[in-house]
């Protein structure tokens, strides 16, 4: 099929193209929800602005990923690039060495105040939402290892695997995958070391915005027992994964029974076509071939029973899974093993299966720092300090906030709303690679009039219409 043989390259006329023509747009937005003036008014870094504000410097580092850079020296080819700066009215923008001494003229409260400016302009956004939107704020927390290979690097120490590096915190909205923030913290630091704060300022943030209920969640590093009456007494509705120990595994042992309830997992998905035939497991034909030990689930149940943490004044619920797992080799059949897993909830009303469901979901903040990790690179920590890598990472992860933004100002109304609501979904649910591909990567012909500032599209692409209809969107004014 590839038959191309005479192929030469020529200059043509001075057409001012762009490849990352979509960078308008998030430009467009970024004016559209007051992003920039809300950065600038909280953050106060340089003392003296000339040329650059503090959004200048922001903003360039989130357009840097969004137009394909992975690291500060990619900043160098946006600042060379004529149609580049044109296309964002700017004469020029900061190199990546001006860029690395703005990060590192960051201290605690600085970045506080950018989290600050970030989540402000984060509440004009949920509050242009319908109002099915606010009925429950999902809150999840993780920490993550950010592996560097440096040897100056202050802050990093040697974390639990072995690796030297950092240990950020994330504490993210499961509703729409927006990081609401995110913590720098040595590489040797707890998982859930200050995740009860931000946990309350994510809610609090949440409540400003008009959600009706917020739900905490977190795997068993964060059943900060300290906190729970606190919570509880607030209103807030946790779910906690909960350490094995063997005090409540003799309370699930000695459950009748009548006390359990055979757990059937929800289908991963909905077939749309008709099903088609498995096809052969070959790792697991290798597995029996070779004598490996096999690790089989054969069957799920479910039960709770009432439990009193030692640091709380009541007791909470305690559901409980059961795995009954045949341990295997070659073709015998050795033994049954049981393993318990265990969730600590204030939600007594909600089925023992639902909250189960409920709190397994929360593996899918999983992939959202995998995208921070890999496909933003917010955590290349590529400064000399913890602070500066942790403002680097707050800013490199507004591309993805952006991201987030775009999809939420999707229209979802109208003759067409049905379509229009799936197609919003599936931008907030795209990789940040697909998203750039989809919507940045769209080249342009960038055209300067006396009172415009055109870009034509050169490609086409099946999210070219979402995009524009986005576009238009961010024409209008933005309205709560």
């Amino acid at each position: 099929m590839y038959r191309a043989s005479n192929i030469q390259y020529e200059h043509s006329d001075r057409v001012r193209g762009l490849a990352s023509g979509g960078i308008g747009a998030m430009h467009r937005l970024a004016q559209h929800i007051g992003l920039v003036d809300a950065i600038d008014r909280h953050v106060e870094v340089l003392k003296v602005h000339l040329p650059y504000h503090e959004s200048d410097h922001v903003l360039g580092i989130a357009y840097n990923v969004l137009g394909g850079g992975t690291c500060l020296q990619d900043l160098e080819l946006r600042r060379q690039d004529e149609v580049y700066l044109d296309a964002l009215g700017a004469q020029r923008i900061p190199d990546p060495t001006t860029a690395g001494d703005f990060c590192r003229r960051f201290d605690d409260a600085t970045i506080e105040a950018l989290h600050t400016a970030i989540n402000e302009t984060r509440l004009r956004v949920w509050r242009a939402q319908p109002a099915a939107f606010f009925e429950d704020a999902i809150i999840d927390a993780d920490g993550t290892l950010a592996e560097t290979t440096g040897q100056c690097k202050e802050g990093m120490a040697l974390a639990y695997d072995g690796v030297w590096g950092y240990h950020p915190l994330v504490v993210s909205l499961a509703n729409t995958n927006e990081p609401l923030y995110l913590v720098n913290r040595s590489g040797n630091r707890p998982s859930s070391e200050g995740a009860a704060e931000r946990f309350d300022q994510a809610r609090a943030l949440c409540q400003a915005a008009g959600f009706r209920r917020v739900t905490f969640r977190g795997d068993t590093d964060f059943s900060q027992t300290e906190h729970l009456d606190r919570w509880d007494a607030a209103g807030v509705r946790f779910i906690f994964g909960y350490d094995a120990r063997a005090n409540l595994i003799r309370e699930a042992d000695a459950l009748p029974p009548r006390a359990w309830t055979r757990l059937v997992r929800r289908p991963p998905y909905a077939i749309q076509t008709e099903p088609r035939q498995r096809p052969a497991n070959v790792k697991e034909a290798i597995i029996v071939e070779r004598e490996y030990k096999n690790l089989r689930l054969e069957a799920e149940a479910v039960a709770e029973f009432a439990y009193q943490p030692v640091a709380c004044a009541q007791p909470y619920r305690m559901v409980v899974v059961r795995k009954n797992i045949s341990v295997e080799q070659g073709h015998q059949r050795l033994f049954d093993e049981i393993r318990y897993f265990f969730y600590l909830t204030n939600d007594r009303d909600t089925p023992a299966a639902d909250v189960v469901f409920l709190a397994n979901d929360r593996c899918n903040q999983e992939n959202l720092i995998d995208q921070l990790k890999h496909g933003v690179g917010a955590t290349r920590m590529p400064v000399d300090t913890l602070l500066s890598n942790w403002a680097y990472m707050v800013m490199t992860a507004l591309a993805w906030t952006l991201k987030a933004w775009f999809a939420l100002r999707l229209p979802d109304t109208g003759r067409w709303a049905a379509r229009y609501a799936a197609e919003k979904a599936a931008v907030l649910r795209m990789e940040f690679k697909a998203f750039v591909n989809a919507f940045i990567r769209v080249p342009v012909h960038v055209v300067r009039t006396s009172r415009r500032l055109v870009f034509r599209l050169l490609a086409w692409n099946p999210w070219q219409a979402v995009f524009l209809r986005g576009f238009d969107q961010l024409r209008a004014p933005l309205r709560a």
